[in-house]
């Protein structure tokens, strides 16, 4: 390997905020599904449901950008050796794979006991053993599954890349290309119980290939990233504007699509429904690395600590926001007051996000082994008593 490759990076805190809001349009889709298909469908406001639906439909896509990103950025100028392997491999293993075994037990059992199944202990077990090999012990847990899939062969493409550097320069092209080629075959011949598209991390190869190019080579695109006076050029300008032009484009298309099948029963090509969403979640990608960087400099540092620590408890909201939603959904209200639907399912969202970010922070300040249900938390610093500053003078 290059020696001139072997340098450490810097810690990049900005991305906890496009984590936070990365979050915040998981919930808002979420939160919104059963609006957006029976709930809501004949209010005045059902465009609102659909927009947070279908325009914050960027979450997931996004955390996949981000963890390639994160794992290119720090590993692409180190040299591959068994400790570095042995090294990944333990923390996927703790903070990603036995937080998703645990929810997919979960899951799995307590939709068992709500669904009061009667299954025979091999019947179950066999289920089981199903779900957790391909991730849908509960609807969100796919993304998990293919971000361990990824995992698998991240070393191989770490290792490719280093070997071939010239490979990188075109990641975003053959990420593409992949993705397509997986879809497209996918869709003429090779959907099937076993090989499910979305179960796979071949249908998101775009956004990992662009997380991986913005990693190894942001210390030279950080000026073209960061909106900021002192980046400003013609040319930086120019495609600052067009690319939020374009995402808002394709947003808002991608919006107005699943409106027109929502309220009119249109039919699209599937294809170019995944085209117009691919486009959308790669742009909305960029544009949040963008925004992220501003509101860092912009925001109070109150409410930046409180972005940011939304950014670091993400993954757990994730795994846990489901279940709120699922007790709460039992107590829809009976009345035929409209405004009381509307503000039950706002409930819904605030019931996600506040209720999760409770949860995960409690775990992250008093189980010491809070990894085993929701990964790696940040430490919390306990504030020093009084007499415990006092006798840190006296040492």
């Amino acid at each position: 390997m290059n020696p001139s490759l072997i340098k450490k990076n810097s810690m990049i805190p900005e991305l906890s905020i496009v984590r936070a809001i990365a979050i915040i349009g998981v919930l808002s889709v979420h939160s919104t599904s059963v609006a957006v298909s029976t709930g809501m469908i004949d209010s005045n406001l059902f465009f609102l449901y659909n927009f947070a639906n279908i325009f914050l439909k960027f979450g997931t896509t996004t955390f996949i950008f981000l963890s390639s990103f994160v794992l290119f950025y720090n590993y692409y100028s180190r040299p591959i050796t068994k400790e570095l392997i042995g090294s990944f491999y333990k923390k996927r293993m703790l903070y990603i794979i036995v937080p998703y075994v645990v929810f997919s037990l979960f899951y799995f059992f307590l939709k068992y006991y709500l669904g009061s199944a009667d299954l025979s202990i091999g019947q179950m077990l066999t289920k089981l053993g199903n779900q957790l090999l391909n991730g849908t012990a509960h609807a969100h847990l796919y993304f998990v599954f293919i971000s361990i899939q990824f995992y698998i062969v991240f070393p191989l493409f770490l290792w490719i890349f280093q070997k071939k550097p010239g490979l990188t320069k075109w990641l975003i092209v053959i990420g593409i290309l992949i993705q397509w080629s997986f879809i497209l075959i996918n869709k003429y011949g090779l959907e099937t119980p076993v090989l499910r598209r979305g179960s796979w991390s071949l249908s998101y190869f775009s956004y990992y290939f662009m997380g991986a190019y913005i990693g190894i080579y942001f210390n030279e695109l950080k000026r073209w990233i960061v909106v900021a006076k002192d980046n400003i050029t013609k040319k930086r300008l120019t495609i600052w504007i067009s690319t939020l032009c374009l995402w808002l484009i394709a947003g808002l298309y991608h919006v107005y699509i699943y409106f027109q099948i929502r309220q009119h029963s249109t039919r699209y090509n599937t294809t170019w429904m995944d085209f117009v969403w691919n486009a959308h979640a790669l742009l909305t990608a960029i544009v949040l690395l963008q925004l992220a960087f501003i509101l860092y400099r912009k925001l109070p540092n109150f409410i930046r600590g409180l972005v940011t620590q939304l950014g670091e408890y993400s993954f757990g909201i994730y795994l846990f926001h489901p279940f709120l939603l699922l007790i709460y959904r039992k107590f829809e209200p009976v009345t035929g007051n409209i405004y009381v639907h509307h503000l039950w399912y706002l409930g819904g969202f605030i019931v996600a996000l506040v209720g999760s970010w409770v949860i995960v922070g409690l775990f992250a300040r008093f189980i010491p082994q809070h990894w085993i249900v929701f990964g790696k938390l940040p430490k919390i610093k306990r504030k020093k008593t009084l007499i415990e500053k006092e006798q840190g003078v006296q040492l």
